[in-house]
């Protein structure tokens, strides 16, 4: 365990100095590594990776299932998130749907949304980061997006990560947060929450990169700094707008 530790620690040092060196661009990349005395004890971050089992969601035009990718970067997420100090719960650690009945394909995949929501909500303190991926018949678009709940502190969280992505890994992006539309999950859950479009799997360019070990790693960052803000935003001024 304690080799393991370690070698995260040692993969992700060459990240944390570029987002070191984007914080003292002017943005809040850093806020993470400050030491600003956020109680980390305040929030469980629910990480779920987006489908699996059954459902394979998107597939890249490289031929790999969008659900192999989400569980990639929400393993690599948790791990981050653990080294920072914050308590976590993943809905799922291996390409599986967590259906509890059904005997088609559909039915089975309606259990796996329902259980998906009984987790959230059973889970006290709970912040959810639903990972996926993008795709579109275009393979011109690129950049991750973010969108939000209509739960208190959503939209405050989404426009954190979306900012980060635009300081940091997607720089130019014009992308904006969205209020999220039509996705069960979010419509039943009753914590913050966003659902975090990591990039677009239609873009050759931009899926190979989240197919990469580096690539993942700096996506991991950017959600877990912009989280720290979050959270620091919410301990300084919890009336904030969200």
């Amino acid at each position: 365990m304690l080799r393991r530790r370690l070698s995260l620690f040692a993969g992700y040092c060459v990240i944390i100095g570029a987002f070191v060196i984007a914080g003292l661009w002017g943005n809040r990349a850093a806020t993470v590594f400050s030491g600003n005395g956020i109680k980390k004890d305040t929030v469980c971050f629910v990480i779920d990776a987006g489908h699996g089992g059954i459902d394979g969601g998107a597939v890249s035009c490289s031929g790999v299932a969008e659900s192999t990718i989400n569980l990639q970067i929400s393993l690599r997420l948790r791990d981050l998130l653990h080294l920072l100090g914050y308590d976590t719960k993943m809905i799922r650690t291996e390409d599986v749907s967590i259906y509890t009945s059904g005997n088609t394909i559909a039915a089975k995949k309606a259990s796996d949304l329902k259980e998906r929501v009984r987790i959230i909500n059973s889970t006290d303190r709970a912040v959810l980061l639903s990972i996926h991926q993008n795709h579109f018949v275009d393979s011109f678009y690129r950049g991750g997006q973010v969108f939000y709940a209509s739960t208190e502190g959503s939209k405050l969280l989404a426009e954190a990560i979306q900012n980060q992505f635009v300081c940091t890994i997607n720089l130019g992006s014009n992308r904006k947060i969205k209020p999220v539309e039509g996705i069960y999950i979010m419509k039943h859950i009753a914590c913050p929450a966003v659902l975090i479009e990591c990039g677009f799997l239609s873009n050759p360019e931009e899926e190979f990169l989240l197919r990469s070990d580096d690539y993942q790693k700096k996506v991991c960052m950017v959600i877990s700094t912009a989280c720290s803000d979050f959270l620091e935003k919410m301990q300084l001024d919890p009336t904030v707008e969200s």
